[in-house]
């Protein structure tokens, strides 16, 4: 269909967009690898070309300004393609977590009454007539060769790229303009639908270069899900500034240790147990990893002498990186430089596009050294919840994005993350925050991984209670009584748990966040009877 013309007064002269970034590197290095995926390869002058023909396919379907397109997808070339489309063609990308289905799944289709769905052949199975029952278009990527379901034939991705004009289409863009819904992980309460703008991305991504060190010659490792921020704020970044993407579609040590050799990959972001994963491999002296120049984890803390080994015998620099899909990632960094000189939850220090702030109840700003909740004002901060205007304004009182975190800045102006408000543990009268307990436990040699809530206790009121991971090769070296008397050494007495849940895993989102709702609902009988 024909291209609105644009206006004498477009935005086009000094917009800000996000598909703008990966034409301007196609532009600059056209032959250069932008993606990498097995055997395919596209470079910049090649994916951008694909990145239009899908935006024009879209415009022909007649989508317009606020239209939604979704996404149910594990990471592939065609998710890229896709999510670069949408943003061309000025509508609204809406990334669902992989992992969803059933009610669920249907609540985000209904609540942004998606116009197009594009899921992995893989996922319909489970998850194929929620979405027909929803959205009257689907297009199929065929990632595994699943069949699809008896009696139907819905369309694949390579189909809407076939015949379309590999031009950018002319569309109106400004900056604040909604381009991404993305959902919360739902790890307290259902999930809610983040509205973020060109802007967020964009400016995200622009600091993510100076803040992540990343580099033109980076060859960067997509690992973790491009449907969630951290990932796809890395993808941005690394396009915008003409890196290489290795496309990962699932972790698995050994195939993501050949990966590195084959590709030389030198930066990547994993949560802390893949870390620990490739560490522990007994096959990682055959593998060529010299290249890994920076790593960056996120979602859970490394303890101490994880960390120094990681920095030993991996690779030579370490940083976390924090955030939030409100306030799209990196919003603070907490740097090589203090890795080896701090310990302690520290977040680090707040990124060059953020105002951060300790705030109490009150809309008071706090000083240096006392504990409130971590606000913060920038260009990556969401314009709002999703169809949910009280969120909205609970979220922004006072003129301040309101995290739910609480932190504290120590001397040296670095951020000390304290505990999520809903995580605090209320026993006895004293406040533990969870990730304390959490830390500690991690210290000790046969813990994997750990999470500390609080239950309801008649006595305590809440009871502080870890749930443990023991690694596979030590579970029978330790027992409860061995690792509360760990604690003991460690903790305050406020703090040692009062029970320790051993498990096979924890349960967590697609993306590693642990759903600590999970554990206080299975478990909410737990001191039942309990003597005081």
């Amino acid at each position: 269909m024909p291209q609105p013309a644009l206006s004498p007064r477009t935005t086009r002269i000094n917009r800000i967009a996000i598909g703008d970034s990966l034409r301007r590197s196609a532009a600059r290095r056209p032959d250069k690898t932008a993606l990498i995926a097995g055997e395919r390869r596209y470079s910049y002058r090649e994916l951008d070309a694909e990145v239009n023909r899908f935006a024009n396919h879209l415009l022909g379907l007649g989508l317009g300004r606020g239209d939604t397109v979704a996404t149910l997808c594990l990471n592939s070339c065609e998710l890229v393609i896709a999510a670069y489309g949408i943003a061309k063609a000025g509508l609204v990308w809406v990334p669902i977590n992989a992992l969803l289905q059933g009610e669920a799944l249907r609540y985000i289709l209904g609540q942004v009454e998606a116009k197009l769905v594009i899921a992995d052949d893989e996922l319909l199975p489970r998850t194929w007539a929620d979405i027909v029952a929803l959205c009257p278009r689907l297009l199929v990527i065929p990632a595994t060769g699943t069949p699809q379901a008896e009696g139907r034939q819905d369309p694949l991705f390579a189909s809407a790229l076939a015949g379309q004009p590999d031009t950018e289409p002319e569309v109106e863009i400004a900056g604040d303009d909604l381009a991404q819904i993305m959902y919360t992980s739902g790890t307290t309460a259902r999930q809610k639908g983040v509205m973020v703008s060109h802007q967020a991305v964009y400016f995200a991504s622009l600091a993510n270069v100076i803040e992540a060190d990343i580099r033109r010659d980076d060859v960067l490792a997509a690992v973790m899900p491009i449907f969630h921020c951290a990932q796809h704020t890395l993808l941005a970044t690394t396009l915008g500034h003409n890196g290489t993407v290795v496309i990962v579609r699932r972790f698995e040590p050994e195939a993501f240790m050949g990966l590195v050799a084959a590709h030389r990959i030198s930066w990547v972001f994993m949560l802390p147990m893949m870390y620990r994963a490739l560490l522990d491999h007994p096959k990682r002296a055959g593998f060529a990893l010299g290249s890994l120049r920076y790593c960056m984890y996120g979602m859970a803390p490394i303890d101490r002498a994880t960390l120094n080994r990681l920095l030993a015998e991996l690779c030579p620099t370490f940083s976390l990186g924090s955030g939030q899909t409100e306030a799209y990632p990196a919003a603070c960094v907490f740097k090589p430089e203090f890795q080896r000189s701090k310990t302690g939850p520290y977040w680090g220090e707040p990124a060059l596009i953020d105002d951060m702030a300790i705030m109490d109840d009150e809309g008071r700003l706090l000083p240096p050294g006392e504990v409130g909740e971590l606000v913060m004002r920038g260009p990556n901060v969401m314009l709002g919840y999703y169809k949910d205007a009280e969120a909205s304004a609970q979220a922004s009182r006072f003129g301040w994005h309101h995290t739910g975190d609480l932190c504290r800045f120590d001397a040296d102006g670095l951020l000390v993350f304290v505990d999520r408000k809903k995580d605090m543990i209320k026993t006895g009268g004293e406040n533990v925050a969870s990730i304390t307990v959490e830390t500690a436990l991690l210290g000790h040699p046969a813990v994997a991984n750990v999470v500390a809530v609080g239950l309801a206790h008649r006595h305590w009121i809440e009871a502080v209670t870890a749930f443990v991971v023991r690694k596979p090769d030590l579970a029978g070296t330790v027992d409860e009584a061995a690792l509360i008397d760990f604690c003991k050494r460690q903790l305050g007495r406020h703090e040692v748990p009062k029970r320790i849940v051993f498990l096979d895993q924890l349960p967590a989102t697609a993306t590693g966040k642990i759903q600590k709702n999970v554990l206080r609902e299975r478990y909410s009988g737990l001191y039942d009877g309990a003597p005081d």
